[in-house]
């Protein structure tokens, strides 16, 4: 069986009106957040990695 893929060209998501400040900035701030937590979590995970040593 074949699998067929459809691709979509769009250019927004959801409603069609212009998002407020306010929900801009929520966006802002959910993605800053996001990002902030995927940093720490990739800094403890490169903390339980053991370092390779040099005899």
């Amino acid at each position: 069986m074949r699998c067929v893929k459809n691709e979509i060209d769009i250019d927004f998501i959801g409603e069609r009106t212009v998002l407020t400040k306010e929900e801009e900035k929520a966006l802002h701030d959910y993605f800053k957040m996001k990002k902030a937590n995927a940093q720490v979590s990739d800094q403890k995970a490169s903390a339980r990695k053991p370092k390779a040593t040099l005899n």
